[in-house]
Protein backbone atom coordinates (compact mmCIF):
# COMPACT_ATOMS: atom_id res chain seq x y z
CA UNK A 1 0.00 0.00 0.00
CA UNK A 2 1.42 3.69 -1.18
CA UNK A 3 1.46 6.03 2.02
CA UNK A 4 2.02 8.85 0.25
CA UNK A 5 -0.83 11.58 0.19
CA UNK A 6 -1.14 12.39 -4.18
CA UNK A 7 -4.52 13.98 -5.11
CA UNK A 8 -5.66 12.41 -7.97
CA UNK A 9 -7.81 15.05 -8.66
CA UNK A 10 -8.74 18.40 -8.11
CA UNK A 11 -11.33 20.90 -8.60
CA UNK A 12 -12.20 24.89 -8.31
CA UNK A 13 -14.51 26.83 -6.13
CA UNK A 14 -15.89 30.07 -5.19
CA UNK A 15 -18.25 31.65 -3.36
CA UNK A 16 -19.37 34.94 -1.36
CA UNK A 17 -21.43 35.30 2.01
CA UNK A 18 -22.32 38.07 4.56
CA UNK A 19 -22.89 38.40 8.07
CA UNK A 20 -22.99 40.69 11.11
CA UNK A 21 -20.17 38.30 12.40
CA UNK A 22 -16.78 37.69 10.38
CA UNK A 23 -16.85 34.09 11.05
CA UNK A 24 -20.00 33.98 10.00
CA UNK A 25 -19.82 35.80 6.77
CA UNK A 26 -16.34 33.11 6.13
CA UNK A 27 -19.20 30.25 6.86
CA UNK A 28 -21.41 31.48 4.24
CA UNK A 29 -18.96 31.84 1.18
CA UNK A 30 -17.47 28.36 2.22
CA UNK A 31 -21.48 27.41 2.00
CA UNK A 32 -21.30 29.23 -1.56
CA UNK A 33 -18.71 27.73 -2.67
CA UNK A 34 -19.75 24.00 -1.51
CA UNK A 35 -16.60 23.25 1.05
CA UNK A 36 -18.06 24.02 4.59
CA UNK A 37 -19.27 20.69 5.25
CA UNK A 38 -15.56 19.80 5.47
CA UNK A 39 -12.47 20.41 7.77
CA UNK A 40 -10.53 21.68 5.52
CA UNK A 41 -6.61 22.00 5.71
CA UNK A 42 -4.58 24.87 3.65
CA UNK A 43 -1.50 23.65 1.43
CA UNK A 44 1.01 25.29 -0.48
CA UNK A 45 0.97 25.44 -4.31
CA UNK A 46 1.91 22.44 -6.21
CA UNK A 47 -0.38 20.79 -8.39
CA UNK A 48 0.59 17.22 -8.77
CA UNK A 49 1.57 15.48 -11.53
CA UNK A 50 -1.10 13.42 -13.44
CA UNK A 51 -3.80 14.87 -11.62
CA UNK A 52 -7.14 15.23 -13.06
CA UNK A 53 -9.13 18.57 -12.84
CA UNK A 54 -13.03 17.33 -12.39
CA UNK A 55 -16.12 19.76 -12.35
CA UNK A 56 -17.01 20.94 -8.43
CA UNK A 57 -20.01 19.30 -8.73
CA UNK A 58 -17.90 15.79 -9.94
CA UNK A 59 -15.06 16.46 -7.30
CA UNK A 60 -18.21 16.97 -4.24
CA UNK A 61 -19.18 13.62 -5.11
CA UNK A 62 -15.91 12.28 -4.05
CA UNK A 63 -16.21 13.98 -0.25
CA UNK A 64 -17.84 13.33 2.43
CA UNK A 65 -18.94 15.43 4.87
CA UNK A 66 -16.86 15.97 7.54
CA UNK A 67 -13.61 14.23 5.84
CA UNK A 68 -10.61 16.03 5.99
CA UNK A 69 -9.49 18.18 2.78
CA UNK A 70 -6.56 19.89 2.08
CA UNK A 71 -6.80 22.84 -0.45
CA UNK A 72 -5.34 26.14 -1.29
CA UNK A 73 -7.74 28.61 -0.12
CA UNK A 74 -7.86 32.23 -0.44
CA UNK A 75 -10.02 34.28 1.42
CA UNK A 76 -10.83 38.16 2.03
CA UNK A 77 -13.44 39.32 4.26
CA UNK A 78 -14.21 43.27 4.82
CA UNK A 79 -16.50 44.99 6.87
CA UNK A 80 -16.02 48.55 5.15
CA UNK A 81 -18.93 49.86 3.06
CA UNK A 82 -17.73 49.38 -0.74
CA UNK A 83 -14.51 47.77 -0.26
CA UNK A 84 -13.67 45.47 -3.36
CA UNK A 85 -12.51 42.53 -1.76
CA UNK A 86 -10.77 39.54 -3.87
CA UNK A 87 -9.75 35.95 -3.26
CA UNK A 88 -8.23 34.03 -6.37
CA UNK A 89 -6.67 30.98 -7.30
CA UNK A 90 -4.26 30.77 -10.46
CA UNK A 91 -2.85 27.98 -12.28
CA UNK A 92 -0.17 26.67 -14.42
CA UNK A 93 0.51 23.33 -15.80
CA UNK A 94 3.56 22.33 -17.60
CA UNK A 95 3.40 20.71 -21.32
CA UNK A 96 4.84 17.40 -19.87
CA UNK A 97 2.16 15.71 -17.85
CA UNK A 98 4.65 13.94 -15.63
CA UNK A 99 5.95 17.00 -14.01
CA UNK A 100 4.06 19.33 -11.33
CA UNK A 101 2.67 22.48 -12.06
CA UNK A 102 2.38 26.05 -10.01
CA UNK A 103 -0.98 26.54 -8.07
CA UNK A 104 -1.11 30.20 -6.87
CA UNK A 105 -3.20 31.70 -4.22
CA UNK A 106 -3.68 36.12 -3.62
CA UNK A 107 -6.36 37.46 -1.00
CA UNK A 108 -6.48 41.10 -1.25
CA UNK A 109 -8.44 44.61 -2.00
CA UNK A 110 -8.82 46.96 -4.25
CA UNK A 111 -8.51 44.75 -7.49
CA UNK A 112 -10.83 44.06 -10.02
CA UNK A 113 -12.00 40.00 -11.14
CA UNK A 114 -9.86 40.29 -14.28
CA UNK A 115 -6.81 42.58 -12.21
CA UNK A 116 -7.08 39.51 -9.45
CA UNK A 117 -7.20 37.25 -12.69
CA UNK A 118 -4.45 37.91 -14.29
CA UNK A 119 -2.52 38.28 -10.77
CA UNK A 120 -2.45 34.65 -9.60
CA UNK A 121 -2.65 33.24 -13.32
CA UNK A 122 1.06 35.35 -13.65
CA UNK A 123 2.17 34.12 -10.44
CA UNK A 124 1.47 30.23 -11.02
CA UNK A 125 2.91 31.13 -14.38
CA UNK A 126 6.10 32.39 -13.00
CA UNK A 127 6.79 29.93 -10.03
CA UNK A 128 6.43 27.69 -13.60
CA UNK A 129 9.07 29.00 -15.46
CA UNK A 130 11.72 29.88 -13.29
CA UNK A 131 11.66 26.12 -12.55
CA UNK A 132 12.48 25.80 -16.36
CA UNK A 133 15.68 27.80 -15.91
CA UNK A 134 13.57 30.83 -17.77
CA UNK A 135 15.07 34.49 -16.51
CA UNK A 136 12.34 36.73 -16.11
CA UNK A 137 12.28 40.25 -15.89
CA UNK A 138 9.38 41.22 -12.75
CA UNK A 139 8.89 44.16 -14.82
CA UNK A 140 7.37 42.81 -17.81
CA UNK A 141 4.09 42.70 -18.48
CA UNK A 142 2.26 39.54 -17.73
CA UNK A 143 1.23 39.65 -21.55
CA UNK A 144 4.90 39.44 -22.91
CA UNK A 145 6.00 36.75 -20.14
CA UNK A 146 2.89 35.11 -21.11
CA UNK A 147 4.35 34.71 -24.71
CA UNK A 148 7.37 33.97 -23.59
CA UNK A 149 6.45 31.01 -21.61
CA UNK A 150 4.46 29.47 -24.36
CA UNK A 151 7.07 30.00 -27.10
CA UNK A 152 9.39 28.49 -24.98
CA UNK A 153 6.76 25.53 -24.77
CA UNK A 154 6.67 25.11 -20.68
CA UNK A 155 3.21 26.33 -19.81
CA UNK A 156 0.96 24.84 -21.83
CA UNK A 157 -2.40 25.99 -19.90
CA UNK A 158 -2.91 28.51 -17.00
CA UNK A 159 -6.28 29.51 -15.53
CA UNK A 160 -8.02 31.50 -12.95
CA UNK A 161 -10.57 31.46 -10.79
CA UNK A 162 -11.44 34.29 -8.77
CA UNK A 163 -14.29 35.96 -6.53
CA UNK A 164 -14.71 39.76 -6.13
CA UNK A 165 -17.06 41.02 -3.41
CA UNK A 166 -18.11 44.81 -2.39
CA UNK A 167 -18.01 45.70 0.90
CA UNK A 168 -22.07 45.31 2.67
CA UNK A 169 -23.15 49.10 2.60
CA UNK A 170 -24.07 48.78 6.12
CA UNK A 171 -21.04 47.71 7.27
CA UNK A 172 -22.22 43.48 7.24
CA UNK A 173 -19.15 41.42 7.04
CA UNK A 174 -18.47 40.14 3.49
CA UNK A 175 -16.37 37.35 2.02
CA UNK A 176 -14.93 36.36 -1.29
CA UNK A 177 -13.39 32.92 -0.97
CA UNK A 178 -11.70 31.02 -3.86
CA UNK A 179 -9.85 27.21 -3.45
CA UNK A 180 -8.40 24.76 -5.42
CA UNK A 181 -9.84 21.55 -3.46
CA UNK A 182 -7.85 18.52 -3.45
CA UNK A 183 -9.12 14.92 -3.80
CA UNK A 184 -7.28 12.07 -2.82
Amino acid sequence: MDSHLVPRMMFFTKGTGKHRQNLQSFEEALRDAGIAAFNLVRVSSIFPPQCKIVSRDKGLKFLTAGEIVFCVLADSRTNEPNRLACAGIGLALPKDKTQHGYISEHHGFGMTQKACSDYVEDMAASMLATTQGIDLDPDTAYVERKNIYRSEGLVVRTKAVVQTVEGDKNGLWTTAVAAAVLIM
